[in-house]
């Protein structure tokens, strides 16, 4: 077995339960007959590797294993994919509703010592270019965000070795203390906060909780790329392992943290390798849930959402020539198939531009109007902020776009209106 994979299970020969599912409080949303599946029993049951086979399973809400995802990818047409999507889509929301958001990707810092060769971003600590960001500097990345019509931050940065944990602690608490429920932040990603955690030395749940303690409600689940150890030797060997990164993952739930899921496609990986990514994450999914029910606690403590988005090679390393927007829409489609346990599935403008939203036609029904991002668009990105344009073609296909709030409060922008 190799190393990271003790929790990995095929799940094609489980039999399956529908259990209802509590949506999370947003525009558009299902109020009834939204539901997940979980594995109930052993017995071995046969694969109808069929379109019609197949959707009728979906059409009953039953789980579609990785056979079937993998005969969907390389037999189904994509208008079959759309539809088989759509039908997944409307367990959770009503047909030709979409949310987004206005959101600005702080990267705090492009000091970082993972060396991944997908990044054209980061600088050694030994080398000239590298910065960190004060305070005030972020605080007036905020302030335009928020004049921009925005209220969600995330922050980006890498492995820097010479930020301890007291840095982030008290830049959080800051942004706390100025802003309150007026702008919610995204604090880290998963990656992140792996490496903060072994250079504090502490454990996954007291890194999360000294957190916590700092005004952090959310900790995405950024740095995932592609969720097999093969993967990370080829491309990230410094990086943290995929049963590592579960389990910190698991301690931020437990702390009672919100968080995320998110995939990126389009460097080297294999079918099977994407397959075991959605695979990982639907049982980590389903753990969080099953752990819900057994302790009473609110299921929107599960996976929020998953979002995917492509690789840019561009002054990267590794390089390559990066993949179409019709692979990222038929792959986007097989996400929303595969989760039927994640209310919540993106589509990435950051990376796909005014083409992301075709993603709503394949079983997105999220996506976030970016006004940076320095990391992607090192690689090549490209940002507008053109939103009405971006929006007004959501409508053209069909759509009618509400804005969802992350932050408990009204943005200031709202107030002076």
């Amino acid at each position: 077995m190799r190393r990271g994979c003790e929790r990995f299970i095929h799940c094609d020969v489980c039999e399956w339960e529908i259990v209802s599912y509590s949506e999370f409080g947003c525009p558009g949303r299902r109020q009834l007959g939204a539901h997940y599946t979980r594995g109930m029993g052993h017995s071995v049951v046969s694969l109808d590797l069929s379109i019609a086979g197949i959707t009728a399973k979906i059409s009953q809400g039953l789980r579609v294993g990785r056979d079937e995802a993998r005969w969907l990818w390389m037999n189904a047409t994509d208008a079959e994919m759309r539809s088989l999507a759509a039908m997944v889509r409307d367990r959770f929301h009503e047909p030709g509703s979409c949310t987004y958001m206005v959101m600005r990707i702080i990267n705090y810092t492009n000091v970082c010592v993972a060396q991944c060769d997908y990044c054209a971003f980061y600088k050694l600590p030994t080398q000239d270019g590298g910065y960190v960001l004060s305070h005030d500097e972020v605080f007036a990345k905020l302030d335009e965000l928020l004049a921009l019509g925005g209220d969600l931050a995330a922050f980006n940065g890498g492995f820097n070795p010479h930020l301890p944990l007291s840095y982030y602690c008290e830049l959080f608490a800051a942004i706390r203390a100025r802003y309150g429920d007026a702008l919610e932040f995204y604090a880290l990603t998963i990656a992140e906060f792996l490496y903060l955690a072994d250079h504090a030395k502490l454990s996954y749940a007291e890194a999360a909780g000294r957190l916590k303690d700092a005004g952090v409600r959310w900790i995405t689940g950024g740095g995932s790329e592609i969720l097999t150890e093969e993967f990370r030797a080829r491309h990230s060997k410094f990086k943290y392992t995929v049963a590592e990164y579960f389990l910190a993952q698991r301690a931020i739930v437990d702390a009672g943290l919100k968080t995320t899921a998110t995939m990126v496609i389009g460097f080297d990986e294999s079918l099977e390798e994407r397959l075991e990514h959605l695979e990982r994450t639907r049982q980590f999914q389903d753990q969080l849930l099953s752990s819900n029910d057994q302790t009473g606690k609110n299921q929107a403590s599960g996976l929020a959402s998953f979002l995917c988005w492509t690789f840019k090679p561009y002054f990267t390393q590794i390089g390559g020539i990066e993949i179409s927007t019709a692979e990222y829409l038929r792959h986007l489609a097989l996400c929303r198939i595969y989760f039927d346990n994640i209310p919540r599935i993106r589509t990435s403008v950051l990376t796909q531009n005014q083409q992301a939203l075709e993603g709503l036609n394949y079983g997105a029904d999220d996506f976030d109007l970016p006004i940076e991002d320095e990391v992607t668009q090192k690689a090549g990105a490209t940002i507008s902020l053109d939103f009405e344009r971006i929006l007004n073609y959501a409508r053209e296909l069909g759509y009618a776009p509400e804005y969802r709030h992350v932050s408990l409060g009204q943005p200031r922008w709202m107030d002076a209106s």
